[in-house]
């Protein structure tokens, strides 16, 4: 069964001098504040759409290695995801580096790296973002 979430943006203002409200609908979690500034500067308490993906992806990611995992009969007992979303003004993302460390009974380092490479690849949010640079680290507690 497909599923669909929605979120929308309300902004005033132009692009430097204004502001948004993000409002996440499917979820009801609440409203975040974003500008430029927050974009392409210091965040300063707002959000900005690179954040937004470092969420969508880091959780994505982990959800994809641990069903790997599980599935290959090493069910991890803890992943820690990172994600950091490179955005350069004028240029937009240049990329986006995975650091994951997990806690896996049972897996060497190499079965370990192994999987993380093929859930980069295959999750569906890094098969959305094809057109960027995925870089990952990954390492076992």
């Amino acid at each position: 069964m497909a599923t669909t979430r929605t979120a929308h943006t309300v902004w005033e203002g132009s692009l430097t001098e204004g502001s948004g409200v993000i409002t996440f609908d499917s979820s009801n979690i609440g409203e975040q504040p974003v500008t430029w500034a927050a974009r392409s500067q210091e965040a300063n308490g707002k959000t900005s759409p690179e954040e937004l993906i470092a969420a969508a992806h880091s959780s994505c990611f982990s959800m994809a290695l641990s069903h790997a995992l599980t599935g290959a009969g090493t069910p991890p007992t803890k992943l820690v995801t990172n994600a950091d979303v490179t955005f350069q003004p004028g240029t937009g993302i240049t990329g986006i580096h995975l650091t994951v460390e997990g806690t896996v009974p049972g897996l060497d380092a190499d079965g370990f790296t192994a999987a993380a490479e093929d859930a980069k690849k295959n999750c569906p949010v890094s098969q959305a973002l094809t057109g960027t640079t995925i870089t990952l680290d990954a390492k076992l507690a």
